[in-house]
């Protein structure tokens, strides 16, 4: 999984979402944020992961969501907010079960990406930053997916679907929605955008078979690294 960065600020427009968990929910976050925190030696080193555990419960972060962090590791809201804004993995709206990702970026976009966001656009009758009304898909334009060598690439909840079209990504997210499985390009298995929140947060975990790396990614390692290299198949 790629992580991207965008900067923000704790002064951003306040988080939807509810002020308060319900006890049982309450309840279950303290014991996996306790799981998080000891592997880490410094408790605050586990904010990442535990802002990642608040949204697999929420879909986004929330205020409910913000106090849980600074409370389990004694910071303020403040010190959480700063960090959770600066990170565009972490959603500020509710977020549907696939976030679908198309990069608008140099060369994906000469190679089509724009055109594939149009057309999914026009096909979910939403526009990037929104969700459809089933909340099944939540459609995003991306920077950069750090994956030039398949451009143009679609993410779906940060796995990667490699060398789209205005065809195949419409196909990919019709699948999505009608519940069928479909299989990412490389990488883990998919799952929903909460199931991939915990097992960021290192709690979930994919399951199933992982898909390595492609011909053009080891291509390039072979131009980087040129004589026999036992490690980079051939």
């Amino acid at each position: 999984m790629s992580t991207f960065i965008q900067l923000g600020s704790a002064t951003d427009e306040p988080l939807p979402g509810r002020h308060a968990y319900p006890p049982e929910v309450l309840a279950q976050l303290e014991s996996d944020a306790a799981t998080i925190i000891a592997k880490y030696p410094h408790p605050r080193s586990a904010l990442l992961p535990l802002l990642h555990l608040v949204q697999a419960e929420d879909s986004c972060l929330t205020p409910a969501g913000i106090g849980f962090c600074a409370e389990q590791l004694g910071l303020t809201r403040a010190d959480v907010t700063a960090v959770a804004t600066f990170y565009s993995m972490y959603r500020r709206s509710p977020t549907g079960d696939y976030l679908v990702g198309v990069c608008t970026n140099t060369l994906c976009a000469v190679l089509g990406g724009d055109a594939i966001l149009e057309a999914l656009q026009q096909h979910l009758g939403v526009t990037a930053g929104t969700t459809t009304p089933d909340e099944r898909v939540t459609l995003e334009r991306v920077e950069c997916n750090a994956a030039c060598d398949y451009a143009p690439v679609v993410m779906v909840n940060w796995e990667f679907f490699d060398n789209q079209s205005a065809d195949s990504a419409v196909a990919l997210v019709d699948a999505l929605r009608e519940g069928r499985q479909v299989t990412p390009t490389r990488g883990a298995p998919l799952c929903t955008f909460r199931q991939t929140s915990r097992t960021l947060a290192g709690i979930g975990r994919h399951s199933g078979d992982v898909h390595p790396a492609g011909e053009p990614t080891l291509a390039g390692l072979r131009a980087a690294r040129p004589g026999p290299d036992p490690n980079i198949p051939r």
